[in-house]
């Protein structure tokens, strides 16, 4: 894509390292905040320190807490808002959005409420069909997409040309590799599930338990992450791509994800409120983990994991008594093994 004016909503760390992708790319970046003073200091330091560090941000990007002048002769509209408020961003944007103009999000969660992936909300705040709305997902920590590692990733959107275009903005040479991908429901479905089960990676760990205990929990967690998937429409074989086992690995394996560490603070004997605000920025597997349990009885899936999280969350168990329910569950077949079974009879 040329170069062109690019709006970026908001300015959290993964919004702020996008808008770094996109002004290194070339594009005109406006970077929407309620902050007057985030703003400030992004405009005049050149720096997101809260959710940053002292990453420095290129000269063509630039902060602002007005919504009209945000988005005003934006050819393309990334939102990054959290889960819990992107509805509310969506319909801050819409009077001001073009018509024509590329709608991306990156966002990786649920609306707890009405259990919607967000490219359901977009689509019903902005009025647009919900295959032409683009999701980026994949391994992608913002502290080294801002630092300028190698990161690929996926823009998935059932209309190839939305993608296509999501994927000439993004794609960056040096660092930053964009594949498409057809299957949003899948690649929304991944980003969302896999914050659960880096919270359980995150929990492994603190309690002290080995790598045998951590990729049985990534693999089973992978199966879960499937099954809901597969029961709401999406194709498996996105799960074995990057918006699903990459990103199920990244978050599972480093010390940037929030989720993760969020997991090591519940193995401190931390509360969920308690380990929200030792981190300082939204965890959204807490917020996944309500609605995938929901989600799990709505469309009959088993997430034994999942529930045992939720348990540990929000009522109480102690992380050892999740560990030990999870390990004592009835022997079962491992899918693949069901899978040849069924084929040879």
């Amino acid at each position: 894509m040329a170069s062109s004016q690019v709006t970026v909503l908001v300015a959290g760390s993964w919004g702020t390292a996008l808008a770094c992708v996109l002004a290194d790319n070339g594009h005109q970046v406006k970077l929407w905040t309620r902050g007057a003073a985030q703003a400030d200091e992004i405009n005049e330091s050149r720096t997101n320190r809260k959710y940053l560090k002292d990453t420095v941000l290129p000269d063509g990007l630039r902060a602002t807490t007005d919504m009209a002048e945000a988005l005003s002769g934006a050819a393309a509209v990334v939102f990054v808002a959290p889960s819990s408020a992107m509805r509310e961003v969506a319909q801050a944007a819409l009077p001001h959005i073009k018509p024509d103009a590329l709608i991306v999000h990156a966002t990786k969660g649920f609306e707890t409420g009405s259990l919607k992936r967000m490219s359901q909300v977009l689509s019903e705040e902005l009025r647009r069909p919900e295959g032409s709305i683009v999701v980026l997902s994949g391994p992608s920590h913002a502290e080294e997409v801002a630092v300028r590692l190698p990161t690929t990733v996926v823009v998935a959107a059932s209309d190839l040309k939305q993608a296509e275009a999501a994927q000439d903005l993004f794609i960056n040479d040096a660092y930053f590799r964009v594949y498409t991908n057809p299957d949003y429901i899948g690649a929304e479905t991944a980003g969302a599930i896999k914050n659960i089960i880096g919270l359980g990676a995150g929990l492994s760990d603190g309690l002290g338990f080995g790598v045998n205990a951590k990729a049985a929990l990534v693999t089973r967690g992978l199966a879960e992450i499937g099954r809901l998937g597969s029961a709401m429409g999406a194709h498996m074989l996105t799960f074995a791509g990057l918006a699903g086992v990459g990103d199920l690995i990244a978050t599972c394996t480093s010390r940037h994800s929030r989720n993760y560490r969020a997991g090591e603070l519940l193995a401190q004997g931390l509360g969920y409120e308690e380990v929200q605000k030792e981190i300082g920025m939204v965890v959204e597997g807490v917020r996944t983990t309500l609605a995938a349990s929901k989600l799990a009885v709505q469309y009959g899936v088993e997430m034994p994991i999942t529930a045992q999280l939720h348990a540990v969350l929000f009522e109480g168990k102690p992380p050892l008594q999740a560990v030990e329910a999870l390990m004592g569950r009835l022997r079962t077949h491992e899918i693949e093994e069901t899978v040849l079974f069924n084929r040879s009879n």
